[in-house]
Formats: structure tokens, C-alpha cells, sequence
């Protein structure tokens, strides 16, 4: 049985918002497996779904890089606050999304080892350790991401001053300024509202019937409810798997700007593709989170200050 700490505990309820208790009932359930123990609350009701799992902790930015049918979009990470709000960092940062925008590689590590555009000289790994050196904490490229359209246009979108960042892909026959208004206005929906996939038919029916054995069990958890008929249940199940959806799928949520707010996604896209004439048809979308599902530093500003004095 492995030992359950009081971090890991903390860590579970941050993650979930469950109880203290019941965080340390599902750790020792799951033997110490923090997905486990994700898993365990949720199929007690405990624990919102798996989106609430994540915890936004590092600082840096993101930014979005566009010419053309061609876009891209990095996230590079900071210690501090402090250091993604200087103009130097950022100029570095938007360096790196117009190398990537540029850029052939394939992966992150074939991505750090070919030339830096604005001195061939050195590596991009190479111009990071320089960066470094002169901003005087750890930086990191954490992830990038290209997109070239060949049958429409594509989008970015960064909000929060780099917090987050979309780039949303479309195929359009006709591309004028209200289809790219369109598309933005998606990719403001995909920063504010988070979905996991462009439609139902991206998701892969092990997620679907996983999805349906959490909501199972968490029925079962519950008398009253485990003692309906099973077609019941099962449209019940049936029922709390398609609101679910509603969430996981961007053509499946509701507007953000909606004026009755019902309209979703895709009738808002079949209503600017009626005005312009030409169906607008989402491929893909990328988003980024500065720190997502990373560990922020804890800092105890206390004995920072002891180990200063000496004490």
C-alpha cells in the first residue's frame, strides 16, 4: 500500500474540489494513483468531470504567429509573472511563434535543433540558453503548433495578453472579412469554453464507453437512483452523456455570443455561411493554456528571507 501524503492530498482537492477526507479515502482506494483517485471521486459525485482535473500553474505566454494559409502558435514558460510581462521576453516569445510559423520540424526536439532565424549561427536551443543568460531565470519552449490551410483560412486568437491562444482551421470556398470575423468568434468560443473536440464523431467510442461506466457507477452510488428500471438508467445515462457532449464539442455548445442563448455552434456557422454563400466547415482547432496541467512554484517568502539573514 503505498503511503498517502498530506501533498498528495492537497494536490487531489485542489485538482477536484472534493473534501480533504474524501480525497484521502480515494488516494488510499486507488493506492496512491492520482488519475485513480480522479476516477474514484467521480463516480461518487464527488469530483466535477475530468476538465476541472487540470490546474493552470506556470507563468509565461502564448503567442500566435499568421501569413497567409499558414499559422502557428507556441507557448513558452517563465518563473515568473514578473518576466512575461517584460517587453523583452515578449519580443523573444513572438520570435519563436514566427519560427515556428517558418519552421519544418516535425517535434519539439527537431524544432530546438535547427537554425535560429535571426542568428543561423546558433541553434533555437541555443538562442534559449542566451535568453536565459540574459533574463536570469529558466525559460522553456513547451510546445508548438503549425497549421496550413489549402481549402479556406485560418484564425488565431490570443487572449488575456497571451494567457491563451486558438488557432481555428476552416475550409471555405469563399473567404471574405465576415467568414474571418466568423472564425474568430469561434476561436474566442475555443479560448472561453474549452472543448475537447470539433464534433461527435472525432471521439473515439473508448472515451464514450468510459464516459458511460463513471456514469454508471455514480448512479449505483446512489440508492434512490440505482433502484429505477434499467431503461431507466439507461436513459438516464443516455441523457447525462449527451449534456456531457454538449460540452466536449465545439459545434455542440452554445454560442458565447448567442442572443437567445440557445443558438448553437453550428447554427451560428450555418447562419454566416447562408449571408456569404459558402459553407464554412471547421477542421480543427488548436488551443494552448499558458501552464497547463503544470506545477506552479510554491515559494514560502519566510524562509526565503531566514536563508538571506542567515538564520
Amino acid at each position: 500500500m503505498a503511503a498517502i501524503t498530506a501533498a498528495m492530498v492537497k494536490e487531489l482537492r485542489e485538482s477536484t474540489g472534493a473534501g480533504m477526507m474524501d480525497c484521502k479515502k480515494a488516494l488510499t482506494a486507488a493506492d496512491g494513483d492520482m488519475e485513480k483517485a480522479v476516477e474514484v471521486l467521480r463516480e461518487k459525485g464527488l469530483a466535477a468531470a475530468a476538465k476541472k482535473a487540470g490546474r493552470i500553474a506556470a507563468e509565461g505566454l502564448v503567442a500566435a504567429a499568421v501569413e497567409g494559409n499558414t499559422a502557428a502558435i507556441v507557448e513558452v514558460n517563465s518563473e515568473t509573472d514578473f518576466v512575461a510581462k517584460n517587453a523583452d521576453f515578449q519580443a523573444y516569445v513572438a520570435a519563436v511563434a514566427d519560427q515556428a510559423l517558418h519552421s519544418d520540424a516535425a517535434d519539439l526536439d527537431a524544432f530546438l535543433a535547427e537554425p535560429w532565424a535571426g542568428d543561423p549561427s546558433l541553434t533555437v536551443a541555443q538562442e534559449l540558453s542566451e535568453k536565459i543568460a540574459v533574463i536570469g531565470e529558466n525559460l522553456n519552449i513547451r510546445r508548438f503548433a503549425k497549421v496550413v490551410n489549402t481549402d479556406g483560412c485560418v484564425v488565431s486568437y490570443v487572449h488575456g495578453g497571451g494567457r491563451i491562444g486558438v488557432l481555428v482551421d476552416a475550409s471555405c470556398e469563399k473567404v471574405d472579412d465576415q467568414v474571418r470575423e466568423a472564425l474568430r468568434n469561434i476561436a474566442m468560443q475555443v479560448a472561453a469554453l474549452k472543448p475537447q473536440y470539433v464534433c461527435r464523431e472525432e471521439i473515439d467510442e473508448a472515451f464514450i464507453a468510459h464516459e458511460k461506466e463513471i456514469l454508471m457507477a455514480q448512479i449505483k452510488n446512489d440508492p434512490k437512483e440505482a433502484s429505477k428500471p434499467e431503461k431507466v438508467i439507461e436513459g438516464m445515462i443516455t441523457g447525462r452523456l449527451n449534456k456531457e457532449l454538449k460540452e466536449f464539442c465545439l459545434v455542440d455548445q452554445v454560442y458565447v455570443k448567442a442572443e437567445d442563448g440557445k443558438q448553437t455552434v453550428a447554427k451560428y456557422l450555418d447562419e454566416v455561411s447562408k449571408a456569404v454563400g459558402s459553407k464554412i466547415t471547421i477542421k480543427k482547432f488548436v488551443r494552448f493554456e499558458t501552464g497547463e496541467g503544470l506545477e506552479k512554484k510554491q515559494e514560502n517568502f519566510a524562509e526565503e528571507v531566514a536563508k538571506q539573514i542567515g538564520k
